[in-house]
Formats: C-alpha cells, sequence, structure tokens
C-alpha cells in the first residue's frame, strides 16, 4: 500500500509530508486548543511539536493537508501500521486541523478520500484516540468508526494513557456515511 500517496478532493489536497511544511504546519499546531482533549496536550510548545514532526517524517506515512481555496497547510494526518497479512490492515491516525476547518466537514472529506485510498489495499482500517479525547471520538462515530473492546496503553509526561481502537471494514465504508462522499 502507498502511505504517502497524493490525494484530491473538491476542496483538499493531500500530500507527502516534507520537511519545509515543518513551520507552516507549526502555526497549525500551535493553538493549543487543538490539543487541549489530546493525551499530549502540549503538543502546541515548539519542543513537543517538533519532536512529534521528525517522528511524522520518520514515519514513512505522513500527510500535509491543504486547503485549495487558500493555498496552505491546515492540518496533517498519517497512514500507519500497515500489515498486508490477512486481507490488510492500516491505521489512520495523528490528525488534526486548524480550528477554522472544524465543523465544516474537511475532516469527513480527508477521511473518505483515505478510506477510499486505503480500501483499494487493505480490508481494515484502524484508528487509536485518547479515551478523553471526546471531539476526536465523535468525529470518529460520525464517519462511521465503530469503537472496538480493544485499547492500548502508553505514558506521556509520568501519566498513564488510554487509546481506543476503532476501525472501519471495507464493507461498512461501503454502506456508511462516508461512501458517496469517497
Amino acid at each position: 500500500m502507498d502511505r504517502q500517496p497524493v490525494l484530491e478532493t473538491q476542496r483538499l489536497l493531500i500530500r507527502p509530508l516534507q520537511e519545509e511544511d515543518r513551520s507552516t504546519l507549526f502555526e497549525v499546531a500551535s493553538d493549543p486548543m487543538v490539543w487541549e482533549q489530546h493525551p499530549v496536550h502540549d503538543r502546541w510548545r515548539r519542543e513537543v511539536f517538533d519532536a512529534f514532526f521528525d517522528e511524522c517524517l520518520a514515519s514513512g506515512g505522513a500527510l500535509a493537508v491543504i486547503r485549495k481555496d487558500k493555498d496552505r497547510i491546515v492540518g496533517h494526518t498519517r497512514f500507519d501500521k500497515f500489515d498486508p497479512d490477512e486481507g490488510g490492515v492500516v491505521e489512520i491516525g495523528w490528525t488534526y486541523l486548524e480550528r477554522v476547518c472544524w465543523g465544516k466537514g474537511i475532516n469527513s472529506e480527508m477521511k473518505a478520500a483515505m478510506l477510499q485510498h486505503a480500501f483499494a489495499s487493505v480490508a481494515l482500517v484502524e484508528f487509536r484516540v485518547g479515551d478523553t479525547n471526546y471531539r476526536s471520538r465523535n468525529a470518529l462515530e460520525a464517519i462511521g468508526a465503530v469503537r472496538t473492546d480493544r485499547y492500548e496503553l502508553g505514558r506521556y509526561d509520568g501519566k498513564r494513557i488510554v487509546h481506543l481502537v476503532y476501525e472501519i471494514t471495507r464493507d461498512s465504508f461501503a454502506e456508511g456515511p462516508l461512501a458517496e462522499a469517497g
């Protein structure tokens, strides 16, 4: 599966993340409200963001999200943890958008394109979200993701983090709320 495709929707261009995107993407990430429910709630701080950005570049699946009408980066997302076995699975995550994009269907439009791309190669897409990140949990449920009984434990800043696992199958995508959008 190509984890760094170029995808285009009516309003968005989604393309591989580049080092040159660091400053522009930090402008988006520097808003503390973007991270207020996220387990890594201080990603708006430059040193925390830079470590995250470096990890994104190294992942091989990081994507810049560009609003075509503004011709600028408005967020980031990523394909990760690709496993070709048993029909294939890939994770979509690490998504954040500037606040002016919230509630305008940008996330759904982006996820529809990503899911359509993924389901050409895999049977299952997973998402991991912090258990107290209700904004992201609601957004996942709105696009048809279903919470599984699986979760992962991690640590950040000396505190335990619980990530819930959501999923969308190829079949549920074809019948779900994003089927027409993709």
